[in-house]
């Protein structure tokens, strides 16, 4: 995995993207309300940004294979970080839902080159432990990134925040100059025999991380706010890390999966234990908030669903390289990056519409619902739709094409 072309510069470059995307995410909002304006306008820069990134995901497939990775990938973190810049001239709403859907842009783009590329320097065995630690540079470029953004404001300002950002999407940038020219594969004209829709293929990998995303969109929205409104006293101590212990444990079991991933051949092993320890997770939080158990309930439960919420991320992707054929390794990419990023997004408009009218653990009891629609899904599709799987040119017919050597006997020649 480590010796394939260009997948350390990758690593590095999507740990300062997203690096420099996290150190932001939380400080414009902050800003937009230390301006005076309202928490709608703080709001809505997130989703501006949201909603451009998940427009530049559909679009982002058919430019790697015009232009190919290496470009598209210098561009999106450039656009990425600079237009941060931009937060320096002004804090008018125009300038704050400008420069947010700028980035919005560079964010999509790369969200979706940086999984596709993977499929494409790594070996087909070591894919899934390639996944993996894609998830746990990701993971700890939010870990700093998060709480980072948060205290060089109120030690420096916003302008330092909005300077340093820029700067690491530039490293970005230049450790893009590394990756190797290729381009997405071109698509065959026609279909060949045996081809099953797209969308068949990829709906229940997508809905099983659709439906944890939206989950997660209300965890980050309102759980540190539900841990100090439990118990104010211990609340304040753990309140501010529990995003951080939800990252960690989705970052290792990720990576577990993945390994489980490359050991048996195939990915799906670890997609159901992984919804249902995501389910437990979100239920337990529902059930603690509506009793008023301990808060430190409330650890266990995020360990349980950022662990299982790690292991569908890893599951959904190399499921969707699985069942594609290889000249959509790009399409996968988009489609589980669009999965995750509007399940985030609407998962926090919708479960936050629940918790004006029901508290947050009326939203994590619903949280839970959706969920559990995700696992009977992938259910049903285990049970039912076996035959799916398209058997042209995807990753489980090459991995059977790989040849193992014989053990010896022992009975000599």
């Amino acid at each position: 995995m480590w010796k394939a072309p260009g997948f350390i510069p990758t690593l590095v470059a999507v740990f300062a993207a997203f690096g420099a995307w996290s150190l932001l995410l939380p400080v414009v909002p902050l800003a937009a309300l230390d301006a005076g304006h309202s928490a709608t306008i703080a709001g809505a820069t997130t989703g501006v940004f949201m909603a451009t990134t998940v427009a530049t995901q559909i679009l982002t497939p058919a430019m790697l294979r015009r232009i190919g990775y290496n470009p598209v990938m210098v561009a999106a973190a450039f656009t990425l970080g600079v237009p941060a810049l931009g937060h320096l001239l002004d804090d008018a709403v125009w300038a704050l839902l400008l420069f947010s859907a700028l980035r919005g842009i560079g964010f999509g783009a790369l969200t979706v080159a940086e999984s596709a590329l993977i499929a494409e320097l790594v070996p087909a065995r070591f894919l899934g432990q390639a996944s993996g630690m894609l998830g746990v540079f990701l993971g700890v470029a939010q870990m700093i990134g998060l709480p980072a953004g948060l205290w060089m404001v109120g030690r420096f300002g916003y302008d330092t925040v909005y300077v340093t950002a820029a700067v690491v999407a530039l490293v970005a940038a230049l450790m893009c100059l590394r990756i190797p020219r290729i381009r997405a594969q071109a698509r065959p004209r026609g279909r060949a025999a045996g081809d099953v829709s797209m969308w068949k293929l990829v709906l229940v990998p997508a809905l099983a991380v659709n439906t944890l995303a939206m989950s997660f969109g209300a965890v980050s929205s309102f759980l540190p706010a539900a841990v100090l409104e439990l118990d104010p006293v211990a609340g304040a101590v753990i309140g501010g890390v529990m995003l951080s212990i939800i990252g960690g444990a989705s970052m290792v079991l990720r990576y577990i999966s993945g390994m489980v991933a490359d050991r048996v051949g195939r990915a799906g092993l670890t997609m159901i234990p992984g919804q249902i320890m995501g389910f437990a997770g979100v239920a337990l939080m529902a059930l603690v908030l509506a009793q008023g158990w301990s808060v430190w309930w409330l650890v266990l439960a995020g360990v349980l669903f950022g662990g299982g919420f790690g292991m569908v991320q890893n599951e959904a992707l190399l499921g969707m390289f699985q069942r594609l054929p290889r000249t959509k390794v790009s399409e996968a990419s988009a489609v589980w990056n669009m999965a995750y990023d509007a399940g985030t997004g609407v998962g926090s408009v919708i479960l936050g519409f629940v918790a004006a009218r029901a508290a947050y653990s009326g939203a994590y009891t619903v949280a839970a619902a959706i969920v559990a629609v995700g696992i009977l899904a992938t259910v049903l599709d285990r049970v039912l739709g076996a035959h799916r799987v398209t058997e042209h040119n995807n990753i489980r017919t090459r991995l059977r094409q790989i040849p193992v050597p014989r053990r010896s006997t022992g009975k000599g020649p």
